[in-house]
């Protein structure tokens, strides 16, 4: 028996139903994603199964794995975000390591496609699923790692620090970070860690687009809600359409009034704080897979090319922290 139907059997023995269509839909370059069809009750049932790939154990990035990624789906999507609901979760006794399968949801991801137009309502309703997502009791969650504002500008700066590159932006950046940042969360929240455009799932058929899902939640961890924010706004996740700085497709009105009709509080500084550090995060980021295929550790193409994209970050960091004059 091949890994293929060995996989396959497993699954159906799991489910206690029959698995068809088995297909591995992404690299693994994080986690293994597998789509396939099980039939109950006469309908054909879509799942995707989520896993980690061999040898996942061995990368210790922090991330807090599988089965708590699951507890978080099922935790968010029961306090009202829009979110696969999360079927079944890996045992060690199923022999088909750690991962769990959720249904199978339909719609857009690719970032492009969604900011193509202006989505008022999409923007909204993005707002009001982050406030849910904010407001998540985390009483007997699974532990995650908890950081504050002047944390994570420490972390990117020994990050980049690593590289062994000389950005002046990126150093203007950090000191900008440090003598700015805001202070500590009194009770840290469930932050996504990678709200952004590309992580969400739209059914762009719907007036104006309508949130189907929002996906991967491997980032999550527990700290200030503005931070979801403000990555939203990086001018990364806008995909050229650069007049619209929610994800490309909204404005912050929109988010802002979505995010508080479902009872959140916007700090529109710490917003602003937020997104300055996303868009060094992504530089940083960029910078990584760059460093990764100058230094040989991973001769793929495809880091060089967004390791250049470093730039592109520069540029962003420096129009929000040396904004031009208005013209006379």
């Amino acid at each position: 028996m091949s890994p293929h139907e060995g996989l396959a059997a497993g699954l159906a023995t799991l489910l206690d139903a029959p698995v068809s269509g088995l297909s591995r839909l992404s690299g693994g370059a994080s986690q293994e994603t597998w789509a396939f069809d099980t039939m109950r009750d006469g309908a054909v049932t879509p799942l995707i199964l989520r896993r980690a790939p061999p040898g996942a154990e061995l990368r210790g990035n922090g991330n807090p794995g599988l089965a708590a990624e699951a507890d978080l789906i099922r935790r968010v999507g029961a306090a009202g975000v829009p979110v696969p609901a999360v079927v079944a979760v890996l045992q060690p006794g199923d022999g088909l390591g750690e991962g769990f399968v959720m249904a199978r949801l339909q719609g857009e991801t690719l970032g492009r496609r969604i900011a193509a137009a202006h989505r008022p309502a999409l923007a909204w309703q993005v707002g009001a699923a982050l406030a849910r997502i904010h407001a998540v009791d985390m009483a007997g969650a699974p532990e995650l790692r908890c950081s504050q504002p002047l944390a994570e500008v420490a972390h990117q700066a020994d990050w980049h620090a690593r590289h062994g590159m000389v950005r002046p932006v990126f150093q203007l950046a950090l000191r900008w970070l440090a003598d700015h940042a805001p202070a500590d969360v009194a009770r840290p929240a469930l932050v996504h860690g990678d709200f952004r455009n590309g992580n969400l799932m739209v059914d762009l058929q719907a007036e104006g687009g309508a949130l189907v899902g929002v996906l991967d939640w491997e980032l999550a961890y527990l700290g200030d809600p503005m931070a979801d924010l403000g990555w939203l706004g990086v001018n990364s996740w806008r995909y050229g359409r650069h007049q619209r700085p929610v994800g490309g497709f909204g404005h912050w009105a929109q988010l802002f009034d979505g995010y508080r009709s479902a009872g959140g509080t916007v700090d529109e500084a710490r917003v602003r704080w937020w997104q300055v550090l996303g868009s060094l995060r992504w530089g940083v980021i960029c910078e990584s897979m760059g460093h990764a295929w100058l230094s040989g550790a991973e001769p793929v193409m495809e880091k060089a090319a967004i390791g250049r994209r470093a730039s592109e970050a520069e540029i962003d960091l420096l129009e929000l922290l040396l904004p031009l004059a208005p013209a006379h």
